[in-house]
């Protein structure tokens, strides 16, 4: 009976957390509008994408303000002397909050630019400089995590009972890590529904792997995360009335990979992620693909949820197989993980 106490907690915070971002959702969609912050569409996407040009974006704010203020007033009252939820979340919340605000200039910087013909839908800042600023925060967040008192350095294979010491290897992987996942997640926003929803199922993936290992405050920061981005969900189910954004999406990917991190089992997260990384992995050979043969495309567009639409798959036949092949992973990455 006493297993069942930590989900119980954990499930109702998950649902405040829904409540609470489902609520802020309408008058957050509103704002937007009235502010004139609208998407612009990729002109060289499929073209049924153009009609969702202007549709509200920084929709990760609707989550992310939700999972930062339920955070913060929980570790408040632990001051109380009411242990809900442990500091150790402040670092993943930290993260998420870092990489939102540098989503949020970047999706601010697009919209800037999207003003000028030649570039219709807003390229935001330039790759190298989303990239120096990604990088300085996966930096000083593996430092943290391995020099803190967390003392992260070391990685979990299936079936073998002791975690392998890395040492400062830790730190590099860590890094690469964190900027990876946050640019995974960052390239699969492209259908409605589909980053939020394999999103959440990961949470719940490593939400059940935290809980395995004791890490009970992880895992209600993880439900906390989970029960929001449902609620994002809400608006951004097809046909969408909110965009999630560079705001929603590199903070998303950052906040798991460090969630991933924290249990030690990080090597489940390509398993775990395995759309994410099917979505990256594909853009790389379409880049690769086109200048090794002059002008060919391996695939029809990329990412690769491009490529089943020009199929014939419609948006919402991607997104739900996608989903599917989500949470078969997320059940492999939890079973291994239990190995």
């Amino acid at each position: 009976m006493a297993e069942i106490y930590p989900w119980s907690y954990a499930l109702v915070l998950g649902t405040i957390s829904f409540l609470s971002a489902v609520i802020w959702g309408g008058p957050l969609i509103n704002h937007l509008r009235q502010r004139g912050i609208g998407k612009g569409i990729r002109i060289d996407g499929p073209s049924r994408h153009q009609v969702k040009t202007g549709t509200p974006t920084m929709g990760g704010l609707l989550f992310l303000v939700p999972v930062f203020v339920i955070t913060v007033v929980l570790n408040i009252v632990n001051l109380l002397g009411f242990n809900i939820i442990g500091q150790s979340i402040l670092m993943p919340l930290s993260v998420m909050v870092a990489y939102g605000t540098l989503g949020a200039i970047d999706d601010l910087a697009g919209l800037a630019e999207a003003g000028d013909s030649k570039t219709p839908a807003g390229v935001g800042l330039l790759a190298r400089h989303m990239f120096m600023w990604q990088a300085a925060i996966a930096i000083a967040v593996a430092l943290s995590l391995h020099f803190g008192p967390t003392d992260l350095r070391s990685l979990a294979l299936p079936t073998v009972p002791e975690r392998i010491e890395i040492g400062l290897w830790w730190i590099p992987a860590a890094v690469f890590i964190i900027v990876g996942t946050a640019n995974a997640a960052n390239i699969s926003d492209g259908l409605d529904g589909l980053a939020g929803g394999l999103g959440a199922i990961a949470f719940i993936a490593f939400g059940a792997i935290a809980f395995q290992q004791g890490q009970i405050f992880l895992l209600r920061f993880c439900l906390t995360v989970v029960g929001a981005l449902l609620a994002f969900l809400w608006y951004n189910a097809y046909p969408a009335d909110l965009f999630m954004g560079n705001t929603g999406s590199l903070a998303m990917g950052a906040t798991l990979a460090v969630v991933a991190l924290m249990t030690g089992q990080w090597l489940m997260l390509p398993i775990v992620g395995v759309v994410f990384v099917a979505e990256v992995i594909s853009d790389i050979l379409q880049i690769a693909y086109f200048k090794f043969t002059d002008g060919d495309r391996l695939f029809r567009m990329a990412p690769i949820h491009h490529h089943f639409e020009l199929l014939g798959w419609s948006e919402v036949q991607v997104v739900q197989r996608f989903w599917l092949i989500g949470m078969l992973a997320a059940m492999l990455g939890i079973a291994l993980a239990l190995l």
